[in-house]
């Protein structure tokens, strides 16, 4: 009777009796940057929900909450947005400290709403209904944009589009009476009359 080898048999690749593909579990990838904060994003704003008075489902949410939310972080902001009564109004680098508040830069907010409307879609969201893409969300951020540029002095002007390379066509004339002269081809000339 033969004896069973309880597992002490190694496979060996070598020899050909390599029993198929292992299924050792390897770390999981690290998250990109970009993933790790809109993780975090996302998770700040739900919690924000949970806090909310009344608490508010996902569902239930709009674009109006979603500026609730921008205007409830502006708390945490660290760029200086002088107001119209500021002697600083307008100036960059201002002389000396001033009162006014410290809000969130709009392109923080920016970047923020685009990191959660992303997450929205990836949550199970339905692009058509997505709080972030609301048409108001866009219009509060582009007054925040225009009002901090005004207030800071920073004019933000809308990048232009790469226009593609233009195609120039180049005509290229052969005179049979120059030929004997050596002045057969006029690459790039413009066409001329010459007279003989």
């Amino acid at each position: 009777m033969e004896s069973v080898d309880s597992g002490s048999h190694r496979s060996d690749p070598v020899k050909g009796d390599d029993p198929g593909p292992s299924f050792v579990s390897s770390p999981p990838a690290t998250p990109s940057r970009y993933e790790s904060q809109k993780r975090r994003d996302w998770n700040t704003f739900l919690q924000y929900l949970k806090n909310h008075k009344p608490p508010l489902a996902l569902s239930r949410c709009s674009g109006a909450h979603v500026i609730e939310f921008l205007k409830y972080l502006d708390q945490f902001g660290k760029t200086k947005v002088h107001v119209a009564a500021c002697p600083y109004f307008g100036h960059q680098q201002p002389p000396s400290p001033c009162s006014c508040p410290l809000k969130q830069a709009w392109g923080s907010l920016d970047a923020l709403i685009g990191r959660l409307r992303a997450a929205y879609e990836e949550n199970g969201g339905r692009p058509d209904s997505n709080p972030f893409a609301a048409r108001a969300v866009r219009i509060y951020l582009r007054e925040v944009r225009e009002t901090q540029a005004k207030a800071r002095g920073i004019p933000y002007e809308k990048k232009k589009r790469k226009r593609p390379p233009t195609v120039t066509t180049v005509r290229v004339d052969v005179a049979s009476s120059r030929q004997s002269d050596g002045d057969a081809c006029n690459v790039g000339a413009p066409s001329v009359a010459v007279p003989p």
